[in-house]
């Protein structure tokens, strides 16, 4: 895991829900760095840069996709 990037970064632990089950019936291996001490702190999200989603460099075209058609796609209401 050494390898893994960065892709995106987000505020909160909810922001993950959609992606995680998305990347888990892709079966992409990722992990999000700094996930339990945001759901631990909220307010400790800005301290740590954020929950970043960590992901290996040969998934990052199919992950970019995925997010672009999250950002498209998914309404707060």
């Amino acid at each position: 895991m050494k390898d893994f990037i960065t892709i995106a970064i987000f505020n909160f632990p909810q922001e993950t829900f959609v992606l995680k089950s998305i990347l888990d019936n892709e079966g992409i291996n990722y992990f999000f760095e700094n996930e339990t001490i945001v759901s631990i702190d909220p307010f400790a999200s800005l301290a740590y840069g954020g929950i970043k989603l960590k992901i290996h460099p040969n998934d990052k075209e199919i992950v970019q996709k995925i997010l672009d058609n999250l950002d498209s796609n998914l309404k707060i209401v």
